[in-house]
């Protein structure tokens, strides 16, 4: 197939963007499995009613706390040990876990000092979330730096694009087959994986890094200069939106589907169809973002549709299931600027803080659900809104902040990247 293709465009069809995309994939169907099983797995643990929800959530935001940490550790680890190891370590310690996850009930027998089935839940969720952490930015930052600058765009979206199909894949096995069969199906991917990962080399830029006299993954540095965090922080913000669409709109369906007073909606069809949507609307940014040469103006005019797809979702009540799991496609198109949002993140900072942002900035994103959900709960206690209305006004907060961070960055496309940071 390579052979096929006008030889400009042959390293998009080269190991590191292939393995990287397929790390992905195991990436995303173990980090959506746990929003796809959570009924039925708390269901096996003796839970129900408002428990499903309440300690749901728990164990969602444990699991984003330790993307935030893995992310942090990983990223370090990136700038400076290499963008392979990381791939290497990662993928050991989030396979591990959610192979363990299947077993959490045996397990917990036999630990001593009466742990529970659900604590023991809560611990692997966090452990997974640390190694889920270090996948993706690494990856983006390897193929970054490995492609020619007019090919990134393109390279990206074809990792972005195979791999949000995981979750397709996740909820297709969370359908028909038990939870404990699906955590083990992703335990099983990422060793087989692992094999693949001998194939990659290092990316000549960092290569380069390494004979020069300068600071490499200094996380606090991009606290001690005012441009370096505004650049930071702005490439986290500009991403909640998309956070704020998946860990809201779509892994609470099932709650807010029954406010619309839509029967038989889960999370692991909304999911599906959500990230059957990601596919199209991550390859569809990449390759907008080529064609116009433009990043920011792309993820703009995503921000915008997911905005507006949330007054939709909002006001879907009464709606058949059929339409609201065509409306979570669609919401999934939206958001679907995830490779873009990672690229830029990356094209905004030297190769010595490169690893560190771009893999610590998605997990600051993912981790975002954790105050996005406290805001969630609070304006549905504390206020009249209700939950459906709650959601809203919390859709177009995060919104309101994306734009103006998005005004605050560069347009980073065909920046060249060998570069360093001055810290």
């Amino acid at each position: 197939m390579r052979q096929l293709l006008p030889e400009r465009f042959r390293p998009l069809l080269s190991a590191t963007v292939i393995v990287s995309a397929l790390g992905y994939f195991v990436d995303i169907y173990d980090l959506l499995l746990f929003g796809i099983v959570r009924v039925p797995s708390l269901q096996a643990l003796g839970l129900e009613g408002q428990r499903l929800l309440d300690d749901g959530i728990l164990l969602l935001d444990v699991q984003m706390i330790g993307l935030l940490l893995g992310g942090i550790l990983w990223g370090v680890l990136g700038d400076k040990r290499g963008r392979r190891s990381v791939l290497f370590g990662s993928i050991l310690l989030y396979s591990v876990a959610n192979f363990a996850n299947a077993f959490i009930i045996e397990l917990a027998a036999l630990l001593p000092g009466g742990v529970t089935a659900f604590q023991l839940y809560v611990v692997l969720r966090f452990l997974a979330g640390v190694g889920l952490a270090g996948e993706l930015g690494a990856a983006v930052t390897l193929v970054s730096e490995s492609l020619p600058k007019d090919l990134r765009g393109y390279g990206t979206a074809i990792v972005a694009g195979v791999g949000v199909s995981g979750a397709v894949v996740a909820a297709t096995v969370g359908k028909y087959f038990s939870w404990q069969v699906a955590y083990m199906t992703g335990g099983i991917l990422g060793f087989l994986l692992l094999a693949t990962r001998a194939t990659l080399l290092e990316s000549r830029m960092f290569q380069a890094l390494e004979t020069q006299e300068v600071s490499r993954g200094d996380f606090f540095a991009l606290f001690t200069n005012g441009d370096r965090f505004r650049r930071f922080f702005c490439s986290i913000l500009i991403g909640v939106p998309l956070w704020f669409a998946i860990g809201i709109l779509i892994t609470l369906s099932p709650e807010l589907s029954r406010e619309l007073g839509i029967p038989g909606i889960t999370a692991g069809e909304s999911i599906k169809y959500a990230y059957a949507g990601l596919v199209v609307g991550d390859l569809a940014s990449g390759l907008l973002s080529q064609y116009f040469r433009s990043r920011r103006r792309v993820v703009f005019a995503f921000q915008t549709l997911t905005l507006l797809l949330t007054f939709v979702y909002v006001g879907s009540r009464g709606a058949s299931p059929t339409y609201f799991y065509g409306l979570c496609f669609c919401i999934g198109i939206a958001a679907g600027y995830w490779a873009v949002f990672i690229t830029i993140a990356a094209e905004q900072f030297g190769t010595n803080l490169r690893a560190t942002v771009a893999t610590s900035a998605p997990n600051f994103v993912r981790a975002s659900v954790v105050p996005l959900t406290l805001a969630l709960q609070w304006l549905t206690h504390h206020t009249a809104l209700g939950l459906l209305y709650s959601a809203l006004a919390v859709g177009i907060g995060c919104t309101l902040l994306a734009y103006l961070a998005l005004a605050l960055l560069e347009e980073s496309h065909g920046k060249a990247l060998d570069f360093v940071e001055a810290t």
